[in-house]
């Protein structure tokens, strides 16, 4: 298992667009993805369980991630947390 938290930089916070575009990519990967924020963890496979976070920019997250394809969910994963999205 890897884990590393990364700061969100979206002005309006991780809402329904982008968690939409991280949950198809997460999907895409074979291993177990889980999202921490604000002491509670949740399936980074699930749209709704994300949106339950409620993250706001300059909030951190962490994410931990078990299993095939582990170092590559976390590059591609990692980059959609931080991206600036309009």
């Amino acid at each position: 298992m890897i884990s590393q938290t990364f700061t969100i930089l979206n002005p309006t916070g991780f809402h329904v667009r982008p968690a939409k575009t991280f949950v198809q990519a997460a999907s895409a990967f074979p291993c177990k993805i889980s999202v921490l924020n604000k002491g509670k963890k949740v399936n980074g496979k699930s749209s709704l369980s994300m949106l339950t976070l409620g993250i706001a920019m300059n909030e951190e997250v962490t994410l931990e991630i078990d299993g095939e394809q582990e170092a590559e969910a976390m590059k591609v994963l990692g980059d959609l947390l931080t991206q600036i999205h309009e």
